[in-house]
């Protein structure tokens, strides 16, 4: 986006620091063209992150609405307009920017994959290549010592990236948020493949992915969301514990946790953020403002904010992995 807006348009960039935490605090770079230069092949987010909000902002000891002074801050460097990059949380809150009156326009960038009305954000195919190559370098080993190995991977509120990596890693049973599991299912699965001759078995599982009886108490306890949260923090060991109870296989867990988040980008995430970054700085330059850059059937297009702002794009029971998924015998745990 950058390099087309410097190189087709007559625009200055800055880049704040650190989030709305740099633009609250009005602390930012010049985005030159040696600044831009070379990252490209760099993870992560140059600038920095944070994970605050400008309606809720920690100011003080204090949680503030920062709005206004975001707005300021905005006006004082006459400023044409505002980027944002992010996933669900930074469209909800850039969509909040626009609808206080600021030309804001936004990417999606998440390893979750979970932004509506884009088929993919950049950032997943780069988690989805750390995570298979986990699972294959996991099969050895559970081969080797006739395990189960249970491998966790990010994903609180859908399984996009534990559905990928399993089946592009081969893994026996692959456990998702969105089709909660049966422990018992689990095991009978784990046990039929030993009754084959297959003495290991490889589990992804989700970090958000919840049992069956974890479901029911979502639903239908008063304070149910909060104890099952709760619960989520020793799920993996747990469910390991009690495979190894149901099968007799011993059993150990990997927990991937920010690997995932870190490294040089495929080459996929490359091309994918360079052609967001570039529609987006064209329709900048024609002030078509209030809008994400999604990729949709092989096709850059913006979308309004106000649609993306908030929905989860879960995966659809449907969906043609997860058919394909129980098509080749690997168990949901339903």
């Amino acid at each position: 986006m950058g390099k087309t807006l410097l190189h087709e348009g007559d625009y200055s960039l800055i880049g704040f620091l650190d989030g709305y935490r740099g633009l609250m605090e009005n602390r930012f770079v010049e985005l030159n063209d040696s600044y831009l230069s070379g990252i490209i092949t760099r993870g992560g987010t140059i600038l920095g992150s944070s994970r605050d909000k400008p309606h809720k902002m920690p100011v003080g000891g204090k949680i503030m609405d920062m709005t206004d002074v975001i707005v300021q801050n905005y006006h004082d460097n006459h400023l044409s307009g505002l980027v944002c990059l992010g996933g669900g949380g930074t469209q909800k809150n850039s969509y909040r920017l626009a609808s206080a009156g600021l030309n804001v326009m936004t990417l999606p960038k998440t390893i979750d994959n979970d932004v509506m009305h884009t088929d993919v954000s950049f950032g997943y195919d780069t988690a989805i290549m750390i995570a298979t190559e986990a699972v294959d370098r996991l099969h050895s080993t559970a081969h080797s010592h006739h395990r189960i190995i249970i491998l966790e991977t990010m994903g609180h509120k859908v399984g996009w990236l534990a559905l990928g990596s399993g089946l592009a890693g081969g893994a026996d049973v692959i456990l998702l948020p969105e089709i909660p599991y049966d422990e018992q299912v689990v095991a009978d699965a784990i046990l039929r493949r030993s009754r084959e001759g297959k003495k290991f078995s490889i589990v992804v599982v989700a970090e958000g992915a919840i049992s069956k009886r974890m479901a029911a108490i979502r639903q239908e306890e008063k304070d149910g969301e909060e104890k099952v949260e709760a619960m989520l923090k020793t799920r993996t060991s747990e469910l390991a514990a009690n495979l190894e109870k149901l099968t007799g296989r011993e059993t150990r867990v990997t927990i991937l946790g920010y690997l995932q988040r870190g490294g040089t980008p495929t080459p996929y995430d490359r091309l994918l953020s360079t052609a967001l970054g570039s529609r987006c700085a064209l329709e900048i330059m024609a002030e078509n403002w209030g809008h994400m850059m999604a990729y949709q059937n092989n096709k850059i297009v913006p979308v309004p904010l106000k649609k993306v702002a908030g929905p989860v794009k879960y995966i659809p029971e449907n969906h043609y992995l997860v058919e394909c998924a129980r098509h080749m015998g690997v168990c949901l745990g339903s």
